[in-house]
């Protein structure tokens, strides 16, 4: 088994699942931001719908595969510029993380989050 973590063969179809997860991961957040933002502006309560935890769970997860796909990719493909931009994606999100609701946060977390995609988007690129 030791000998399949070394392998290219191994890491050829997790690197390709890594960046397909991890943009769907993205597109999701997109969709959750633009959502919650429309019930925000439709019902003064639906903020209530949804635990705050959320959030902080949806970045734990977008750094766990971001630190998965693109510094396995920058080590596979030796080109740093999609983890570089992935980076600068999760920390606009994170620090989207310290603005209060309705303060910007959703929009903020929106271009972090398409920011982040990209990175992923070019991490794939780079690999085929």
């Amino acid at each position: 088994m030791a000998w399949a973590l070394t392998s290219t063969r191994f890491w050829d179809g997790i690197d390709t699942r890594l960046d397909r997860v991890a943009m769907t991961l993205s597109g999701l957040c997109l969709a959750h931001c633009i959502a919650s933002s429309v019930l925000l502006a439709v019902l003064a309560s639906a903020g209530a719908l949804l635990h705050p935890a959320i959030h902080e769970v949806g970045l734990a997860f977008a750094i766990l595969f971001g630190v998965l796909a693109l510094g396995r990719g920058a080590l596979t493909h030796g080109y740093m510029m999609p983890a570089a931009v992935g980076g600068f994606g999760l920390g606009i999100m994170t620090g989207a993380l310290s603005l209060p609701h309705g303060g910007g946060e959703a929009i903020w977390t929106m271009i972090g989050v398409t920011i982040l995609a990209l990175g992923h988007d070019l991490n794939h690129r780079a690999t085929h």
